[in-house]
């Protein structure tokens, strides 16, 4: 590689509270009429006051925790002063001087440490929607809560980037602090690109404003690799700016100047009081925060395939209702929360880690299993993400590992009875019940089997066979037991049939 890529990445994430930052309305506006959710202090009318939403503090020290960020006891707003038709204070109240959020790293998959440099509050600006010959402005997302995570230019790959984006995602959604909706702006990122030869200082940098998915910030760095590669090969330098993407066409295209620190005229906001944090507080927040995907690594690192839970991992519920079924094998541990179904929230063990226990053999089979299950099946079903909402319980997924594990249900029978766990009809019922009614209980008593195998014994039209089987021909071993299947109705079990075929044949 010509030139070394250096990536530093600004997150917005909007916070799932009940109202705006600084005004008593809606702070949910998906879905709803331009303008409708704005209150006189969204559009600056003079002489509304804002007033701090509390919850939007509680949800910044826990996405801080997910972050493995100091929270900083004292923080307090500035004003960000710039012009923008969606802004109509003329400036917004953001953290400049003390955010709330101080240092911290979010670790890739592949163990990669990516630093936080900070992270900060501040409010939203509104949406400008663009046609031919004029915009118009929606203020509906105006004065929304936001945390603004800034890390360190400590990426080198689109791949890296990639990741990086993705992993924030996971730790602000498992933490609770945001819906991580991207399609409609939940988060969104900013990533700032520059190059230089191996060895030498960074080169200027090149923003890429608002993206709004994982594969767009990969296709982006791309692309901008590829522009400033040309521009440098040409002995020109590369142009400080702030840049828009395309997803249609794959291209970045120049949007304005990009501006400095000092442009913003930072001033100390007067009509807020600044934030103080006791240590009792920070720690009582941080209690509520759930597992993240870093914990449900290490407790799943030996049971469940890498790529199979990297999967998972995108899907809360599904690594909620995994967990769920391992908690069994820490009865009494009284350190850690409990959660009492699987639709209970699965919160994390006094501490930063779990207790040192292990999960005993059989929990280890009934996880793997069950992972196989929702990454197999039910990710491959067309409803898939609408069957997420209603999983079944830890104890119907138990039951269904421990009967396929005693041989009680063939593949395809585990994987019938799995699915009709999702039918209403069928929601309360255990898995011994609805493999009965589906006639998928596979039959593995041994007197019953052995005489269905002698009746396939018997069989005139099996005699060939037989006598293959005796001169060495291994493989007609299949056909015999596809004929005791078909005997009982696809209820005996193969392996159990086999063995006494096998015994019977040698004799």
């Amino acid at each position: 590689m010509k030139y070394e890529i250096t990536i530093g990445i600004e997150c917005h994430v909007q916070l799932k509270t009940k109202t705006k930052l600084f005004s008593e309305v809606d702070n949910d506006a998906r879905g709803k009429e331009p303008n409708s959710c704005v209150s006189p202090v969204d559009y600056a009318l003079p002489g509304m006051l804002p007033r701090l939403n509390k919850e939007a503090v509680r949800l910044a020290v826990r996405a801080g925790y997910a972050m493995n960020s100091e929270i900083n006891l004292y923080s307090r707003f500035d004003r960000k002063h710039y012009y923008y038709p969606d802004l109509p204070k003329g400036y917004q109240i953001s953290q400049f001087y003390h955010p709330i959020i101080g240092a911290g790293f979010i670790e890739l998959p592949d163990g990669t440490k990516i630093r936080i440099e900070h992270a900060h509050m501040e409010e939203d600006a509104g949406k400008l929607t663009h046609f031919s010959n004029y915009s118009l402005v929606d203020l509906n997302r105006a004065g929304t809560p936001l945390i603004e995570i800034v890390s360190e230019p400590d990426i080198h790959s689109a791949a890296h980037a990639r990741d990086y984006c993705k992993e924030l995602w996971r730790a602000m959604t498992y933490a609770g602090v945001t819906y991580g909706d991207l399609y409609n702006g939940n988060m969104r990122f900013d990533v700032n690109i520059s190059l230089a030869k191996p060895g030498e200082p960074l080169g200027r940098r090149a923003e890429i404003k608002n993206l709004n998915s994982f594969r767009s910030v990969e296709r982006a760095v791309e692309y901008e690799y590829e522009r400033q590669s040309k521009i440098l090969d040409k002995g020109e330098r590369v142009v400080q700016e702030t840049r828009g993407w395309n997803d249609a066409t794959g291209k970045t295209t120049s949007q304005r100047s990009k501006e400095e620190a000092q442009d913003y005229r930072y001033m100390p906001e007067p009509d807020i009081p600044p934030i103080r944090l006791t240590d009792e507080f920070v720690k009582e927040e941080q209690k509520k925060v759930p597992l993240l995907p870093s914990d449900y690594r290490k407790l799943f690192k030996d049971v469940v395939p890498s790529d199979t839970l990297e999967v998972l991992l995108d899907y809360q519920p599904l690594m909620d209702c995994l967990w769920q079924c391992a908690d069994s094998s820490f009865e009494g541990d009284t350190e850690r929360g409990s959660a009492s179904s699987s639709a209970a929230r699965p919160w994390r063990w006094a501490g930063r880690t779990r207790p040192e226990k292990e999960l005993s053999d059989i929990a280890k089979s009934q996880i793997k299993r069950v992972a196989n299950l929702f990454s197999s099946v039910l990710l491959a079903e067309e409803k898939s993400y609408e069957m997420l909402n209603d999983l079944p319980s830890a104890a119907q997924l138990n039951e269904l590992c421990t009967m396929a594990d005693k041989q009680e249900l063939s593949s395809t029978g585990t994987k019938e009875v799995f699915l009709k766990f999702f039918d209403p009809q069928m929601k309360e019922k255990s898995a011994k019940d609805i493999a009965k009614e589906l006639n998928v209980l596979q039959e593995n008593d041994t007197a019953a089997l052995e005489k269905i195998v002698d009746e396939v014994l018997n069989d005139p039209a099996c005699s060939k066979a037989i006598e293959d089987f005796k001169n060495g021909q291994e493989k007609v071993i299949g056909f015999l037991v596809g004929q005791v299947m078909k005997a009982s109705k696809g209820k005996a079990n193969p392996g159990a049939a086999q063995q006494i075929l096998r015994a019977k044949l040698k004799s």
